[in-house]
């Protein structure tokens, strides 16, 4: 079984390895880069920290905070005020953020069908609760259970 183990996790960094380019192809063809996608979409429901952002999305909050920062730049995400922390400001898309957004959100939707029409419903279902399981023991592990 150890042996299964390796190969599966050699699986999922190789398959993390070719959604990521695949990511950054879809982004680009929007004029965004995956990042900046990302941190659209984790302030898409509602306004966040940087901070905030950088938890959910599980990277450095310096990283969030460049990206955050193009984005401002960019105008398709503003500052606002923080009502619970005068330093710490809110993240939150304009309306030329949330286009951006809807457009490379249905340019991955169509290229998900298209990517996932040769497997069954069933296995992709039985594949997530297997890699829910995975990360749910990592978790365990970790110790920060409900993280996630």
């Amino acid at each position: 079984m150890p042996d299964e183990a390796a190969l599966l996790i050699a699986d999922v960094y190789e398959a993390a390895g070719a959604l990521r380019r695949l990511g950054e192809q879809t982004a680009g063809a929007e004029g965004l880069t995956q990042a900046r996608w990302q941190v659209l979409s984790a302030v898409s429901e509602e306004p966040l920290t940087v901070p905030q952002a950088s938890r959910r999305l599980g990277v450095s909050r310096q990283n969030i905070q460049r990206v955050a920062n193009d984005l401002v730049e960019l105008r398709l995400a503003a500052y606002v005020p923080n009502p619970e922390h005068r330093g710490s400001p809110l993240l939150t898309l304009t309306p030329a953020g949330t286009d951006a957004l809807a457009r490379v959100t249905a340019r991955s939707e169509q290229l998900h069908r298209t990517l996932f029409a040769a497997i069954p419903e069933q296995e992709i279902h039985a594949t997530r609760a297997s890699l829910r399981r995975l990360l749910a023991e990592l978790d365990r592990h970790e110790g920060t259970a409900g993280k996630r």
